[in-house]
């Protein structure tokens, strides 16, 4: 990078930052200008422009506005108020906007509940939420009865879009609502401090948690977006991530309607119609998950898919070795990749397209923003502390650990809120990092960063395993895996094998008919260290299992292992005579658990 490429960087970061300063300045704990406010500005300033787009519906800000005021008015009659919790399980439409909007006018707070969720999963959100109430889509009624005898308090049934046996017909009860606004004075005592919203973990380690989302964060996460995208009241964000989510809930809708501007929603995502959305709604942003970036790469070329009206992309997960294929193939203009979970602290974003870079903290913004990496031990999933001082250790430019970031209740960026049960709050947190008495978040999240301060995403702790002395890192194998021809999913993770120590490399993989298989060993060769090459590959007969933010699940695959009387897919193993990917049959199986054959 040469030196006027350098001040342009420094001049981009500087600009931005001082910008989203300057938007959040007045976001404080104690302040009474709440989400519900942010929101109601627009609705005085601009009425009858739109707010939202779906299918064919143009929902205007006013009619946004109205909706909401009439589920408030519903919540108010069955005894809801400030602190109380109403649980919203629905697909994306403008009712769900409306439903939470309506609740946080008077301080209640709406949890929202993820939709892929089932049985025991599902129950177990439902109760931790603490909610009397449920506003069920009729779309999700069948979901909703397989966890209906695990719920463990009275909760009444809501139901929305059609008609649901056993439940109330809220439909009818809103429609008898007067859509008047609702006066501000309904929340006085409000403040940003307060909650809004709780959010659910993905849940794939273990049972969902309700992470809390007060006003302040809510607000600190859309203005975020919304000075990022350089957003304006004219931008329009295609958004079909799940509006339960923090992505697609807070952040890609935040970054419009913080400026009121509009948002394009979607049921779910479809590679098929994604340009064709393009065309019929002309959005200028879209928020993304990195694997939806692989869908439309893997998806036929599209005639349209040129002629967008596109300026910028945001999100996360776009892998470095599409990155640049994505951004060429169709012509997108700016790619802001960020990093950030619900609820930690830990922020990051790369504002100059950097490829594979998820953010950055330049050294001058440091005490600003505490984050930091610190030396970690994969096998104990512990930080590695100083025996001589007991505190933990910073990593050196380039070198992977753990990114965790320094709590300060005192400053609304550096904030933990934590989540609705007190125990998986104290889990997140690390004490005594760099001196007695210092308080972190852990991510839990495995990063490195270099000399310029840009921070890579490597791996997720617990993903990340020991082979042959050496650490795996599975984002790194599954994105050489996924370059290969024919490759067009793959997800990888550590298997034990037999006394072995470490555990071996398995893929699972969804596969093209033009997969040759004979030819991937040459090509692992080139590209990963003989450590990191998978030993074990599952072809899955079937999608690639994922979560509701498309993230790949691999706790049933690490449960399943390689066992062939047990595995239907059609299982192959690396065999070291020969170094060819061999069908894996009960009596290799056999002789690799006994130890008589050495990988």
């Amino acid at each position: 990078m040469g030196f006027f490429d350098a001040i342009t960087r420094e001049a981009t970061y500087l600009r931005t930052g001082l910008r989203l300063t300057r938007r959040v300045r007045d976001i404080k704990p104690d302040s009474a200008f709440t989400t519900a406010d942010l929101f109601e500005q627009w609705v005085k300033k601009t009425p009858d422009a739109p707010a939202i787009y779906f299918e064919d519906r143009v929902v205007t800000w006013k009619e946004l506005d109205q909706g909401a005021a009439r589920y408030t008015r519903w919540a108010m009659d069955q005894g809801v108020g400030k602190g109380d919790a109403v649980a919203v399980l629905m697909e994306n439409r403008p009712e769900f906007i409306m439903a939470w909007f309506g609740l946080i006018k008077i301080g209640a707070i709406g949890a929202l509940i993820n939709t892929n969720q089932t049985a025991a999963p599902l129950a177990h959100s439902l109760n931790i939420s603490g909610a009397k109430h449920l506003v069920l889509g009729a779309e999700l009624a069948a979901q909703y009865a397989t966890a209906a005898e695990r719920i463990e308090t009275l909760l009444t049934v809501w139901a929305t879009g059609g008609a649901v046996a056993g439940a109330n017909d809220l439909d009818a009860v809103l429609a008898e609502k007067s859509p008047a606004p609702i006066p501000p004075t309904f929340r006085d005592g409000l403040t940003c401090a307060d909650k809004a919203l709780y959010i659910y973990t993905s849940g794939t380690t273990g049972m969902p948690k309700a992470a809390n989302i007060s006003h302040l964060r809510m607000q600190m996460m859309m203005q975020a977006f919304s000075v990022s995208t350089g957003a304006t009241s004219k931008d329009i964000m295609y958004d079909v991530l799940p509006l339960y989510h923090s992505a697609g809930g807070i952040c890609a809708l935040g970054a419009v309607f913080a400026v009121g501007g509009s948002v394009v929603l979607r049921r779910k995502f479809s590679a098929t119609q994604f340009w064709d959305d393009c065309a019929k709604y002309k959005p200028t942003l879209f928020q993304y998950i990195g694997e939806l970036c692989r869908y439309l790469l893997n998806a036929p070329p599209h005639p349209l898919e040129t002629s967008h009206s596109i300026r910028l992309i945001i999100g996360n997960g776009l892998r470095p070795e599409i990155w640049p294929v994505f951004q060429a193939r169709f012509k997108i203009p700016r790619i802001v990749e960020f990093y950030g979970a619900t609820e930690g602290n830990v922020a990051l974003l790369n504002f100059d397209g950097t490829v594979g870079a998820v953010g950055r903290i330049p050294s001058y913004m440091r005490k600003r923003m505490p984050v930091f990496v610190i030396k970690f031990d994969v096998e104990t999933e512990q930080p590695v502390r100083d025996p001589a001082t007991g505190f933990c250790i910073e990593c050196a430019p380039g070198e992977v650990g753990e990114a965790v970031g320094k709590i300060d209740e005192k400053e609304p960026r550096t904030r933990f809120e934590g989540y609705s049960k007190g125990a998986d709050t104290e889990k997140k947190l690390l004490r005594d990092v760099f001196e007695k008495g210092d308080v972190f978040f852990r991510t839990g999240d495995l990063l490195k960063r270099d000399k310029l301060g840009y921070f890579y995403f490597v791996d997720r702790i617990g993903d990340t395993f020991r082979w042959k002395g050496e650490n795996v890192a599975t984002s790194e194998v599954a994105e050489a895996l996924s370059l290969y021809p024919g490759i067009k999913e793959a997800n990888v993770y550590g298997v034990k094998v037999g006394g072995l120590d470490g555990k071996a490399g398995m893929a699972a993989i969804v596969a093209g008919p033009e997969l040759d298989l004979a030819g991937l060993t040459a090509y692992l060769e080139q590209h990963l260290a003989a450590y990191a090459r998978p030993v074990f590959i599952r072809m899955l007969q079937h999608e690639m299992e994922i979560t509701g933010t498309f993230k790949h699940r691999k706790v049933e695959l690490v449960k399943d292992g390689f066992d062939p009387a047990t595995v239907t897919d059609p299982l192959y193993w690396l065999d070291p005579a020969d170094k060819t990917y061999k069908p894996l049959c009960a009596p290799d199986y056999a002789k690799l658990i006994s130890g008589d054959v050495k990988l």
